[in-house]
């Protein structure tokens, strides 16, 4: 750390340079931005220098108090970057490895979970840990709300998940616990508490008005109270009372923000390896698009390195382009205005204009099958099972996906379309099929569900009570009059339409999906949620129905069990009639020359039937059978 505290107590100068369009880049902020209005910081960094710092706008619209050098806002989900430079930090101090597995820092996680859940899985979000947001959200009290929501709060929470969403290491999928989590990381090898942690952190990177959040009500000198109308017209107060940190709530001056800009662009001249590895995919990780709390993938046809974020009102970006050495640090309190678009126009204006090479795949080039009377409209997924909707909104088409990813489609020929905001990404829509297509020569396959019409006694099955003893949440599905069904969750007033339905057990709305479960008699027994950012959460059905192995004679009873050979290579259901004090009448085997197994036995006027199941006959895996017999054990007939 000693080149980065060198170098950060040099003096902020700002340098004119000649790439810089100043009175372009003006005009734009002034466009977005008016003097009595919530406001916005512009820094930029070029050529390892300070070209351009700007702020427009209030910080404190019932005070009147402009936005300046000493204006602190909470960046969100940019602070990412640096809590996960904490903790490489501390990795090439020898004190962790990110190989490491969380628990051996914080044992009282997952248990049951035999994965390795190693510290990188948790710093690219590929370790399968749910979000916070979305459980909060799933019990019908959203974290904004909870007033002193703290980071004990959300491990409490994440202590009583009994398993994970997925793999570690095998997908992305983006969540605000594992940074909750490295914080307490953090706190276990250095013996202090995350924020005073990183108090000192700030302080040897020369950022000495940058800061986690302490105490929901606490003063922060000079602080951006944050504004939105959230469609209403009229502006608001969005009022924190949550003290959460280390995945965002870190308040921070535009000179703080550009001073590490400065120092992350000069890394390579200073040869300063913890900014030089910071700033590059995770090693050892199949994901490459997210590295050390920040987003690796082109933007605007570049390579970039950057975040985004937002809470409430606020909202942040650090947008870096690395070849062209130019960094762009955008902090603001208007939730009218995004950061992230801003930083776009203003990287446009700068960057050298260059001619986007266009190499779409192969298959879209190949002849456009016959498209008369195709409907687009519906659903489609992909083998990594993310659900998309085509939909028709008021006349005009959208691509949703999950709770918060909406596109509008503009129709470019009969079966091909772009994204409204990109006319480069095309989207071709197919019989069975849609696929995109990317400039870079990607592409992307979305099959269409077939959904064939569902019986009433398809729908009647789904129906019933489902429980999560993790968030200790019921969730009802119901079926209407018009053969529809509906899932109501128990921590909310209302319904939620269940969109598909298909007798592939996949079940969807508009920000959640099912995936149902039945046992070996194709009752369903279960139903994993996936809800954004939080997957596969176990819901069991609560059901009267058990497995019967015995019934009462008058004599005595009949028992049915499953019996196994002496090396395991196969099992027999065996029948005994029994007297009151157990003592064996009789007895019969059942079954073929593989695995055989009994669930129940149910009594008949002239004799038994018994309810199991077999690998011995038929294709594939287990067969659900049932076997007649008299009332003295002798099979009648038997059923696959």
């Amino acid at each position: 750390m000693k080149k980065i505290l060198v170098l950060l107590t040099y003096s902020l100068v700002i340098t004119t340079n000649a790439q810089i369009p100043v009175d372009q880049i003006d005009n734009l902020i002034n466009s977005k931005f008016t003097d009595k209005g919530p406001g916005v910081m512009v820094g930029i960094v070029k050529d390892g220098e300070i070209v351009y710092e700007a702020y427009r706008g209030l910080a404190n619209l019932e005070h009147q108090v402009k936005m300046n050098e000493k204006t602190r806002s909470n960046i969100a989900s940019t602070a990412k970057q640096f809590t996960a430079l904490m903790i490489l930090q501390l990795e090439m101090e020898g004190k962790i490895t990110i190989e490491d597995d969380i628990r051996k820092y914080l044992p009282s996680l997952y248990k049951n979970v035999q994965d390795e859940i190693k510290i990188r899985h948790v710093i690219n979000h590929t370790s399968g840990i749910r979000d916070y947001v979305e459980l909060y959200g799933l019990e019908g009290d959203v974290w904004w709300k909870r007033v002193g929501l703290d980071n004990d709060d959300v491990m409490g929470l994440l202590e009583k998940q009994e398993d994970l969403g997925f793999e570690p290491g095998s997908r992305f999928s983006y969540s605000n616990s594992g940074y909750i989590i490295l914080a307490k990381i953090i706190e276990k090898v250095s013996g202090q508490k995350f924020t005073d942690y990183s108090d000192s952190f700030f302080q040897g990177l020369g950022m000495n008005e940058t800061s986690f959040i302490k105490r929901y009500m606490g003063v922060i000198p000079n602080k951006a109270a944050p504004y939105s109308d959230w469609g209403y017209g009229e502006l608001f107060h969005s009022i924190s009372v949550t003290k959460t940190a280390g995945e965002g709530f870190l308040y921070t001056t535009l000179r703080d923000q550009l001073k590490f800009e400065l120092a992350v662009q000069n890394a390579n001249k200073n040869n300063d390896e913890l900014l030089i590895k910071s700033q590059n995919p995770i090693p050892n990780s199949d994901i490459k698009t997210y590295g050390f709390g920040l987003k690796l993938d082109s933007r605007l046809g570049r390579t970039t390195v950057y975040h985004d974020g937002v809470t409430d009102a606020y909202n942040a970006i650090a947008l870096r382009f690395p070849e062209d050495k130019l960094s762009i640090f955008i902090l603001g309190n208007n939730g009218n205005v995004r950061s992230d678009l801003l930083a776009d126009e203003i990287a446009t204006l700068i960057l050298p204009k260059q001619k986007t090479k266009i190499t779409y795949d192969a298959k879209y080039f190949e002849a456009n099958a016959k498209t008369e009377n195709l409907n687009i409209l519906g659903q489609y997924y992909t083998k990594s099972g993310f659900l998309t909707r085509i939909v028709d909104e008021d006349g005009k088409i959208f691509f949703r996906q999950g709770k918060y990813l909406k596109l509008e489609l503009t129709k470019e020929n009969d079966n091909t379309y772009y994204f409204t905001n990109d006319s480069k990404e095309k989207v071709r829509f197919y019989d069975d099929k849609m696929m995109i297509y990317y400039a870079s020569g990607d592409a992307s396959t979305y099959n269409k569900t077939s959904i064939p019409s569902a019986s009433f006694t398809d729908l009647e099955a789904l129906v019933g009570i489902y429980h999560n003893t993790e968030l200790d949440i019921s969730f009802e599905i119901s079926q209407n009059s018009d053969n529809s069904i509906e899932l109501k969750l128990s921590s909310e007033r209302n319904k939620r339409d269940v969109l598909i339905f298909n007798r592939d057990d996949l079940l969807a709305g508009d920000s959640y999906y099912l995936k149902v479960y039945r046992d070996l008699f194709d009752r369903v027994i279960e139903m994993k949620l996936n809800y954004d950012r939080a997957k596969n959460i176990s819901f069991k059905k609560k059901t009267n129905l058990k497995f019967q192995p015995k019934t009462e004679t008058a004599d005595g009873s009949i028992n049915v069990t499953t019996i196994g050979s002496r090396d395991g290579s196969s099992s027999q259901i065996l029948l005994t009639a029994n007297y009151p004090n157990g003592n064996e009448i009789w007895s019969k085997q059942f079954g073929g020359s593989s695995y055989d197994k009994a669930s129940s036995i149910l009594a008949t006027e002239d004799g038994y039937l018994i309810i199991g199941s077999t690998s011995s006959y038929g294709e594939g895996n287990y067969d659900i059978f049932v076997i007649k017999t008299d009332k003295k054990g002798k099979m009648l007939w038997e059923i696959l």
